[in-house]
C-alpha cells in the first residue's frame, strides 16, 4: 500500500509534509513560526523570493544547527541564501537553484517542479520567478501562482486564498480548473476573521460544485493524504 503523507499547515503559505518519519517544509516565511515548522525537516522547498515565503534568518539558523539539511529555491533567492550561508561559515552548496521542468527526490519524496513565474501584481512591479512543487504526484503547492500543473490532477492542491496579486474570481477559477479531490486553503495571512470566513465559504462552494472537498486547516492542524 502507498505510504500516507501527513500534511500540516503552518502560518500563511507554509506547510510541512511527513512520510515514514521523514519531513520536508515548503515556504517558511515571515508570517510563520519558522522554528516550529522546520523541526525535524530534512529539506526545505521555497517557491519564490518574497519574505512571506522565505524568512532567511531562521532558515539560516536551522541550517547551522542541522548540517545535513538542504534547500531548493529559484535562482535569485537561492543565490542570496547561498551568499548568506557562506558568510555564516556554512557550505553554500547546500542551497540548490531550481526551476520548472525538473524532477528530483528528497526527504523520501518524489518532486516535480512546474510553473516558472509569479502572478502579476502590477505592470510596474517586476515579476519574479516562482516554482510550484508537485510531491509524489499527490500534493501541489503552486506558490504565488494559479498555474494548473500539467499531467494528471493531483489529489490535493494548496489554494492561495488571498493576495495582492489575486482576486477572488481567479482563486475560484483555479479550484475549478485543477479538479483535485481535496482543496486546502493557504496564503491567508492578510485576511482578518470576517474576510477569512468569506473566502473560505466561496472556496467551499466552488469545491463542492466541482466535486472537490474543502479541508480547512488552522495553524498547526494536519490531514492525511494517500
Amino acid at each position: 500500500m502507498p505510504t500516507e503523507i501527513a500534511l500540516t499547515k503552518f502560518g500563511h503559505a507554509c506547510i510541512r509534509l511527513e512520510k515514514s518519519g521523514r519531513r520536508l517544509v515548503i515556504d517558511p516565511g515571515t508570517f510563520t513560526d519558522v522554528p516550529a515548522a522546520l523541526e525535524g525537516a530534512e529539506h526545505i522547498l521555497v517557491t519564490h523570493e518574497h519574505a512571506d515565503h522565505l524568512d532567511e534568518t531562521p532558515v539560516l539558523a536551522y541550517l547551522a544547527a542541522e548540517p545535513s539539511v538542504t534547500v531548493r529555491a529559484p535562482a535569485a533567492p537561492a543565490a542570496r541564501l547561498a551568499a548568506a550561508a557562506a558568510e555564516a561559515g556554512l557550505d553554500p552548496a547546500r542551497i540548490i537553484a531550481t526551476g520548472p521542468g525538473g524532477q528530483f527526490e528528497t526527504a523520501g519524496f518524489a518532486v516535480r517542479t512546474v510553473g516558472g513565474q509569479h502572478a502579476v501584481i502590477h505592470p510596474q512591479i517586476p515579476v519574479v520567478a516562482n516554482t510550484g512543487y508537485v510531491l509524489d504526484g499527490l500534493v501541489y503547492h503552486p506558490g504565488d501562482s494559479y498555474m494548473v500543473p500539467p499531467g494528471p490532477a493531483p489529489d490535493t492542491v494548496l489554494v492561495p486564498l488571498s493576495a495582492p496579486w489575486s482576486k477572488l474570481a481567479e482563486m475560484l477559477d483555479f479550484i475549478t480548473a485543477v479538479r483535485a479531490r481535496q482543496v486546502i486553503p493557504v496564503h491567508d495571512g492578510l485576511l482578518n476573521g470576517r474576510g477569512l470566513a468569506m473566502y473560505r465559504k466561496h472556496a467551499g462552494t466552488f469545491a463542492e460544485r466541482y466535486d472537490s472537498v474543502l479541508t480547512v486547516l488552522e495553524e498547526g492542524e494536519s490531514t492525511w493524504i494517500g
